[in-house]
Parts: structure tokens; sequence; C-alpha cells
């Protein structure tokens, strides 16, 4: 764990951080919906896993139309997640137990319901109030740019007095100027109340998009490319050249995360924030860490790479050397709460299960911050979410399978559901399957060739190889379909051929599944 005591360590540079997507956790009062009361009983499950840190998912004031990506209130929770004092209690006892916290933070917009868009709606056009918005005048029968909506269809919505307000999400959801100084001078405000609560950083929603081109202009497209708003609902990016992007990743926005910096470093030189920039290069990503802004960036290249040892390798190289000039760590994530769970993406079924266990081995050796989300420590795959039970608003706008089956809540016991997720009988906020009760983390437990344990043994031994400044990658050539590289003492090798090879010598640390005949298929190892 990390010393809590020790302030001058930049815990984060080799941490493991587990994602809570907060209304699937764990759930306290039987609404059928997980809070923070919830998280806080499970702390303990993250400090036997092992991880360092917890980011959990918005649970501030909303509607949600989100699930809390819509804000109404940055300084409050929620009653649905509880109340303020439940957030301090989770943060002392996240502490206790060694176990640092992030939270979420959500600055490109707000919900409609926040009191700065009501007073927009209010007030009309041509008003400081809407000022702190994007509104836009456009001729009769036409829009104000061609922009679309990453949940699907226009990215602009008409009030009654005939202006457009932006949003590049829900129409719930509309988009702040960040131009305007009060919008600024808001978030640190915001940030200081958090880390004045003792929050350990923050997580930065779209931190790529808080600045639209000034001009508002048109998205170049060609003839059969339809405007894009630079990541679909699974964030694969668009191969564009950022020029023709003018709704993301303008150059303003690092000025906003210098200021934040600073902020960060008030607070004292433990707190950290990390950036969401569903950026095209890993050189655009690395503009967001260095120095003097925020401390960390999502590398989604690893998320989106094929099963291929070529791709895992050119990951691995692209980021670090990305990173290198700017002397930041990276971070490696395979899944999240916006995209199919890697062990469906892999293939499902024994064969994506393999996979997956093999890929978090590789990743957990690298250096740098590995990110977890909740449920791959149990091989959780992609549920088929009935249509009825769909809840994502990139569903209800588009009629396209959205999110909801990564986010389907947490199986901790028992042989039917909900599997201890609440106290009530009966399904969740979101269905869970009938045949998750040898997945539960009650029937894990102690089973030497299950995955939770098995994510146990990669996180205890990980802690033996920490990673530290100067630490090289070097890769190895071990064959085509091979991906094999050296840190320090250890030796990684993982197999994505589709028979068995060869292993170095070395004594086996650890092995993503059974090694016979070698170094099978969809399997990896560490070696010493």
């Amino acid at each position: 764990m990390a010393d809590l005591n020790d302030p001058t360590t930049s815990w984060w540079r080799n941490a493991v951080v587990y994602q809570v997507y907060v209304r699937s956790f764990a759930d306290s009062d039987g609404d059928g919906v997980g809070d923070l009361p919830g998280i806080t009983s499970r702390l303990p499950h993250l400090a036997e896993l092992g991880v360092d840190a917890l980011w959990i998912t918005p649970f501030y004031t909303s509607p949600q139309h989100d699930h809390g990506y819509d804000v109404a209130d940055y300084r409050d929770v929620d009653p649905l997640f509880g109340s303020l004092s439940d957030a301090d209690d989770l943060l002392a006892r996240a502490h206790e137990l060694g176990l640092r916290v992030i939270v979420d933070l959500v600055p490109n917009h707000t919900s409609e319901e926040h009191e700065w868009f009501r007073a927009a709606l209010a007030a009309g056009p041509g008003s400081p109030e809407r000022a702190r918005y994007l509104f836009r005048d456009a001729p009769e029968g036409e829009l104000p740019n061609n922009w679309s909506s990453v949940f699907g269809g226009p990215a602009w919505t008409q009030v009654d007095d005939g202006q457009w307000y932006l949003h590049l999400f829900d129409s719930t959801q509309p988009d702040l100027d960040w131009r305007n100084p009060e919008v600024p001078a808001m978030f640190e405000d915001v940030l200081r109340f958090w880390l004045d609560r003792g929050v350990d950083g923050f997580r930065v929603d779209v931190a790529h998009g808080l600045f639209k081109e000034a001009s508002l202009r048109d998205q170049e497209v060609g003839e059969d490319e339809r405007p894009t708003s630079g990541a679909t609902t699974e964030h694969s990016m668009v191969e564009r050249d950022l020029k023709d992007e003018p709704m993301w990743d303008q150059p303003e926005v690092h000025e906003v995360y210098r200021s934040w910096s600073k902020v960060l470093d008030e607070a004292g030189p433990d707190r950290m924030a990390v950036a969401e920039a569903w950026t095209q290069t890993p050189e655009s990503m690395a503009a967001f860490v260095r120095p003097d802004e925020l401390d960390q960036a999502f590398n989604f290249a690893w998320l989106l790479a094929d099963w291929s040892a070529e791709a895992f390798a050119g990951v691995i190289t692209d980021t670090l050397a990305a990173v290198a000039p700017v002397g930041a760590s990276p971070t490696w994530v395979l899944s999240n709460h916006d995209v199919v769970r890697h062990v469906t993406r892999y293939g499902g079924g024994a064969q994506g299960l393999a996979r997956g266990r093999a890929a978090t081995l590789a990743m957990l050796a690298l250096p740098g911050s590995s990110y977890l989300y909740q449920g791959e420590e149990l091989g959780l795959e992609q549920v088929d979410v009935a249509p009825e039970h769909r809840q994502d608003p990139s569903y209800l706008r588009t009629g396209e399978v959205g999110r909801d089956g990564c986010r389907v809540p947490m199986p901790w016991g028992g042989s039917e559901p909900p599997y201890d997720f609440g106290p009530a009988a009966g399904q969740p906020w979101i269905p869970q399957l009938a045949d998750w009760a040898a997945l539960t983390v009650e029937a894990q437990t102690g089973d030497p060739g299950s995955t939770l344990e098995f994510y146990r043994s990669a996180l205890r031994l990980r802690r033996e190889f920490a990673w530290t400044a100067g630490d090289a990658v070097e890769m190895l050539d071990l064959g085509a379909e091979v991906l094999a590289f050296r840190r320090g003492p250890l030796t990684v090798v993982v197999n994505c051929g589709d028979s068995a090879v060869g292993l170095p010598e070395g004594e086996v640390l650890l092995a993503s599944g059974p090694l016979e005949g070698g170094l099978p298929a969809d399997t990896a190892v560490w070696l010493r």
C-alpha cells in the first residue's frame, strides 16, 4: 500500500487504481442502486485485492440523465448516493485502509438543472448568464454548425426564444464556455472544496474538450463521412488531422491545467489529477502531463489495441517514448465504464478470459500506473442487456446498443441475483445474469484457479517489482506472435499466437494460466 504518512511520495506514479462505478458497486439501502455507504462497506475487498487507490464516478447532485455525468451541484452528494457525511466517512475509512481516493470531475458541461443553466434560460439572449454557456443564433431552418453529439444527432438544441445551445453529449448536458472567466473560477473553487475534505485526486472527464475553436466553424468532412465529435460511444478515435477538429484538443485547455496544477500543489505534494483525454497520438496525450499540468493521462492506445504481439509492442514503445521527454509516468487501462469489457473484446468465453488475464499480467508489469475497472478481477464479460432495461442516453438517442452492458452491478456472493449487491431481494437497477453464481467474490475467494485469486497474486507480486524513475523496458524478440520485454530482473512473455512456444530461462513467478508444453497460446508469464 502507499504510505499515506509520506507527503513527498508521488504515489500515483506506480499505483494500481480501481475504478468504482458508483451505481453498480454496492447498495446499502436496498433501492437497487449503489451508493457511498455501500462503497465504504466493501473497501476491505479493495484492500485485500491489493490496489493503491479507488476512482469513484460522479456522485454529485444530478437528475441522472447520464448517470451522474450531468452535474447539478458540484459541492454536494445526490441523495440517491448518500450525503456529504457519507462522503467524509468513505474518505476516512479508505485512508485507514491505506487507500487513496480519486473523485470524478465533469468540467466540460453541467446538467440542464444546474443553477447557472436555469438562470441562462430565464435571462434570455445576450445576458451575462447565457455567456457562461455556448448559446448561438442561426438562420431559420438551420443549425449554428454541423457538429454532431457523441451520443448521436445534432450537437445543438433550440430553446423557446429561438437561440441554440451546444451540447457535445446529451441535450441535458449543455457545454460551458471556458473563455468566460466565471467558469474557471467556479471550478477552482470546486477543486478546493473537495481537496479540503481530504480527496487525494481528480479524474478529469473529457479533459480534451473544454475549449472549442472560438469561431465554432463547421467540421471539415469528406463526401462519405458524417461529422464526428472525435469519438463514438465506444470512444474509438477517428483518424483525422486535429486541425479539422474544432471541438477537441484546443491549445487553450492547457492553461486551465497549469492553473489547476497550482491549486493541487497548494493542497499538498500528494494530490494529483488524471486526464480522460481521447487524443489521436501518444505525443498529444503527453502534452497533458507536462511538468506544470496534470499528473497523468489515460493511455487509451492500450485499450484500443487488437490482440496482437505487434500491436501491444507498438503501444508500449510509442507510449514510453511519448512520456519520457515530459518526465511523466505512463498509464495502462484495459476496460472502463464506457467501453466493452476486454474479456468480451478478446473473443469472450474461455479464450477471451485467457487473453484478458494474459493482457492484465503484461499491463501490471509495465512501468507506471494501471487502472482496473470493477468486476474485471472476477472475469466478468459484457452483458447483452435487454432493450427494456437499457438506460444509456446514447441508446435512448440513437437506438444503438450503448454502455449498459459493462455497468451491470457487481456480484458479491450468494447463488442468485442480486448476489449480495444489496439487502433487498430481486434484480438491481440493471439486471444481473442468472448464471453468475460461480463468478461472485465469495465463490472465487480461496480458489487458486480463479480470476480473483490470480489478480490478488499478481498485485501482491507486483509490489516486489515496483517501478522507479530510470527503469528501462527492453523489448525482446521471441518471434512474431510473442510479446516479450524485460524490466530490471523481471521478464514478461505473452503468447499471442495459436500454438505453444518455448519459455526463456528463468524462475517462473506467475503465469496467467497453466504452463503445459511451454507457454500455451493466449497465456502470459513473469520470469525472474
